[in-house]
């Protein structure tokens, strides 16, 4: 059992301990709430690695507090499907479409976003505010979400996972083929791999 499986079923465990029984009901067995039908339950494993209300605190897991909803379920839905391949994630997501992929997208677009706590070298930031200029064009000079171009926020993200993303895109190893990111991709592929963790630690930086 991989870590982050364990770390979901010690979450759900302790989850389920704690969660009030429901009242019986006079329709009988079959109208009784299922284990997902509380607001709470269908998020409560995304915490084992996201962190509490999705304000992950690890430098490898991204924050997904206050994304956008709309972002959010199309990750979902590549993941899911194979798109955007991960061997953690492939399962979780499919979780999710069963139990209600809108509902936890609103649940997480409405949580107030924690930057990380993930220190940088200042030094590393300035490098990166020059090599990010090639950035600009899609997440803006301030690193913000751009729900009308599908763009997630960088600003306060943790640098280990922006630097990680930024390598699978250009590697093409994230969403490989899709015809929407070639603009991204070909951007990505003129970055030096020496300049990867100083644009990760620039974005990293934002506020």
């Amino acid at each position: 059992m991989s870590t982050i499986r364990r770390l979901a079923v010690v979450v759900l465990a302790g989850f389920a301990i704690v969660l009030p029984a429901a009242p019986a009901r006079a329709q009988g067995p079959a109208s009784a709430p299922g284990p997902f039908d509380s607001p709470l339950a269908k998020v409560i494993t995304c915490a084992a690695c996201h962190g509490v209300n999705g304000n992950s605190r690890s430098d490898a897991m991204p924050i997904i507090a206050g994304m956008d909803a709309a972002y959010f379920k199309k990750q979902v839905q590549a993941y899911a499907g194979g798109a955007r391949p991960s061997p953690e994630m492939g399962p979780y997501s499919k979780q999710i479409l069963d139990i209600g992929v809108d509902e936890v997208a609103a649940f997480f677009a409405g949580q107030r976003m924690e930057p990380t706590p993930v220190k940088v070298d200042p030094a590393a930031v300035e490098r990166g505010r020059v090599a990010a200029a090639a950035c600009v064009a899609c997440h803006g000079p301030a690193g913000k979400a751009d729900p009308a171009k599908r763009t997630p926020a960088l600003a306060g993200q943790a640098p280990g996972y922006l630097r990680d993303q930024i390598r699978l895109f250009k590697q093409d190893a994230r969403n490989p083929g899709e015809a929407a990111l070639a603009a991204v991709k070909a951007v990505m592929k003129t970055v030096p791999d020496e300049r990867i963790p100083d644009i990760a630690a620039y974005y990293s930086s934002l506020r």
